[in-house]
């Protein structure tokens, strides 16, 4: 029987989703010539390369490939028992991976964190923000425990709770003048949006006239806070959500209206594994931050 450890399934699980040995060394918080010498050690003990190693990249051979997915496999299987462990207990503790959409975590986070250390002291909170595509991916591989993002998921693996609904409101230059556009009216309006993969862009393209063509060129921004200086600096008019508001207006020579008639929005809810052993655990957390979400709309 092969003598063969988690610590090189985890080494051989990170390099095959990263396809670089440094990248994969900060994943699994370990230098890399220590996890460039256990992935040298299992492929001498296995007697075949798992990875061609390029001038550029990384890339698993065709064993490496069938030996990342078996290994990754077993990996949530090791992650599942450790949570029938947490999932035992009557509070929820220990470690808890949470990942956060860019267009939530810099207005909810703050507020959350020190609300579940005042009610469940034991938790080991880790934050993961990242678009919504790579949380769905990294839930369902077992790298975190639970999501918060904008509802549906659109994936049958995972479970989701509400936690709030909220309007998305326009940003428009301070010196604007005239009433505001109405959606219709957005079509003839330069429309500042976030860069391809974050779920934002794609509501607001589904709201505005321009996702029914006939849009104008306008610019991508990487976060709400470049787009609302972008308006600031007469560029164009955004889209935000109002716990945005807040944070975003504070520091930038904007103006904010609501749309007349029926108002654009999302539905912000928490997802985890349907397989999941936490999830009476997951229930209560989400309890916690609906709670916090809620008050930052009543602000």
């Amino acid at each position: 029987m092969m003598n063969l450890t988690l610590k090189q399934l985890r080494y051989v699980d990170a390099l095959a989703r990263h396809r670089h040995f440094g990248r994969a060394a900060d994943a699994c918080a370990v230098s890399q010539p220590a996890l460039s010498m256990q992935i040298g050690a299992l492929e001498d003990t296995l007697g075949q390369p798992l990875f061609e190693r390029g001038p550029r990249a990384v890339l698993p051979t065709r064993l490496g490939e069938t030996f990342a997915a078996r290994a990754a496999a077993i990996l949530r299987a090791v992650d599942d028992l450790g949570d029938l462990a947490r999932a035992s207990s009557e509070v929820p503790g220990g470690r808890m991976r949470l990942g956060v959409i860019p267009t939530i975590a810099p207005y909810l986070v703050p507020h959350l964190i020190p609300a579940l250390a005042r009610a469940l002291p034991d938790l080991d909170l880790h934050i993961r923000e990242t678009t919504t595509a790579r949380l769905v991916e990294e839930l369902k591989d077992g790298r975190i425990d639970t999501a918060i993002l904008a509802l549906p998921s659109g994936d049958p693996l995972l479970s989701e709770t509400p936690l709030l609904s909220e309007h998305f409101v326009l940003v428009r230059p301070d010196n604007a003048t005239g009433p505001s556009p109405t959606l219709d009216d957005l079509g003839s309006e330069r429309l500042l949006l976030l860069e391809e993969g974050h779920c934002l862009r794609d509501q607001a393209l589904s709201f505005c006239s321009t996702a029914r063509g006939g849009a104008r060129d306008g610019l991508d921004g990487s976060s709400l806070s470049t787009l609302v200086q972008m308006v600031g600096a007469g560029l164009g008019i955004t889209l935000i959500p109002e716990m945005a508001i807040p944070i975003e207006t504070r520091s930038a020579a904007v103006r904010i209206s609501r749309f007349h008639g029926a108002q654009p929005g999302r539905d912000i809810g928490m997802v985890w594994r349907r397989t999941s052993p936490l999830e009476d655990h997951l229930h209560r957390i989400a309890g916690i931050v609906r709670t916090v979400a809620e008050g930052l709309r009543s602000d």
